[in-house]
């Protein structure tokens, strides 16, 4: 239990009973459980966005649900978006690359970056129906903690004097990269059937896009390049389920 309450420390703002850390020992021992989490997640943002489907128009109630994604998390994985936007658009060197990730600071490209993916939340969200939207809402979060996990497995820290995400990769890297795959595709088939497969899918392809790409601008992956497969795993269900119901109505 002290696994999974680290890695809801770690994943999330909600509060959490004593017990566990976001210390190195914790981190790693939590690693199988961030799809967990991310289950946890999806389920109580789609039964917000139930309720808001009931009392509201789908674009407030569409604008609505994206706050709570990235409350829920106190925003820790669109810092990374922003920041990896900002080194591998810099048209940098590996070296520079990494340093203006350090930056607390965001630039255009981090900016551009996080509208950009919260825009094509919203979008999705609002365009997929109402009877739908849940499941869409469900799966999101639990592809992003998939990519998190993914990520690592894909592919080794880039940072020789490590870092906040160096203390996951003592963790079962492999196997829990396995498990997250199998819930996210379970989680798929439950509740949206051949479009929710197709949604799983397309996330892990994606997540792994990312990770080559990653790798080719830094030979690696860093805290700031899996916050940001989580945030761009998390539009695909969305954006997946937007179009499926758009090409298959009924």
């Amino acid at each position: 239990m002290w696994r999974l309450t680290a890695a809801l420390k770690f994943l999330t703002v909600l509060p959490m009973p004593s017990g566990g850390s976001t210390r190195e020992r914790d981190l790693a021992g939590s690693l199988p459980f961030f799809p967990v989490v991310g289950l946890l997640i999806g389920a109580l943002v789609a039964a917000l966005a139930l309720g808001l489907g009931r009392v509201l128009p789908p674009l407030p109630a569409a604008a609505l649900i994206v706050i709570a994604l990235v409350a829920v998390s106190g925003g820790l994985h669109l810092d990374g978006l922003s920041d990896s936007a900002d080194g591998f658009f810099s048209s940098r060197p590996r070296e520079r690359i990494l340093e203006i990730m350090r930056d607390s600071r965001a630039g255009p490209m981090g900016i551009i970056a996080i509208v950009s993916v919260m825009g094509l939340k919203f979008a999705t969200l609002a365009s997929t129906p109402e009877i739908h939207l849940w499941s869409a809402v469900f799966l999101m979060p639990i592809a992003g903690r998939c990519a998190l996990v993914v990520g690592m497995a894909s592919l080794p820290y880039a940072r020789p004097e490590g870092g906040l995400g160096s203390a996951l990769y003592k963790g079962w890297r492999k196997t829990s990269a396995g498990l997250s795959i199998l819930l996210l595709v379970s989680a798929g088939w439950i509740v949206a059937g051949w479009a929710g497969l197709i949604a799983a899918g397309s996330s892990v392809l994606v997540t792994l896009l990312l990770a080559a790409y990653t790798y080719h601008k830094i030979g690696g992956a860093t805290g700031d390049t899996l916050g940001a497969g989580c945030e761009i795993a998390e539009v695909v269900p969305a954006l997946t389920l937007a179009v499926w119901h758009f090409v298959v109505p009924g």
